[in-house]
């Protein structure tokens, strides 16, 4: 478990000592709704296993975890007929992880609902880089993905 989080939340809620409403389970992980939903339907995918974030766990038990979120997507999908659905991950203090149980938020989307925007508004962001910083990060992401 994380320093920062003892006992972990997540962890709670998995053993059944936290409370939640579960809406599904396997093997592997467990979805259930927040206690307080940033929109109707909003639902969090986490693993069974403790890992502070997805660089942490295994590959095969990241695959679980993405199947459960395609499977929960879905059944949301068809329950609430959103017009669109935020799928969230964050990792690390800095990327909003406030949990440090590895998680994925679900979040079904309709045109005017509370979540609001989540990337910030045009000309405020860093800026295209020029094309010769551009090509350098390439091909050191493209010697990193090869193992070069």
């Amino acid at each position: 478990m994380n320093a920062r989080q003892q006992p972990c939340p997540f962890c709670e809620i998995v053993t059944g000592t936290g409370r939640a409403r579960v809406i599904h389970e396997d093997a592997h992980t467990l979805a259930f709704f927040p206690l307080a939903p940033a929109t109707r339907g909003h639902t969090l995918v986490v693993p069974r296993v403790h890992t502070a974030d997805l660089w942490a766990m295994e590959a095969e038990e990241v695959q679980h975890l993405f199947r459960a979120v395609l499977s929960v997507g879905d059944a949301l999908r068809a329950v609430l007929e959103p017009e669109g659905m935020n799928v969230i991950n964050s990792a690390g203090e800095v990327a909003s992880q406030s949990v440090f149980h590895t998680h994925v938020h679900l979040v079904p989307r309709r045109a005017g609902d509370a979540m609001g925007p989540i990337w910030p508004p045009k000309g405020t962001g860093p800026g295209a880089e020029d094309d010769a910083a551009t090509d350098a990060l390439a091909a050191r992401l493209a010697a990193a993905l090869t193992g070069r």
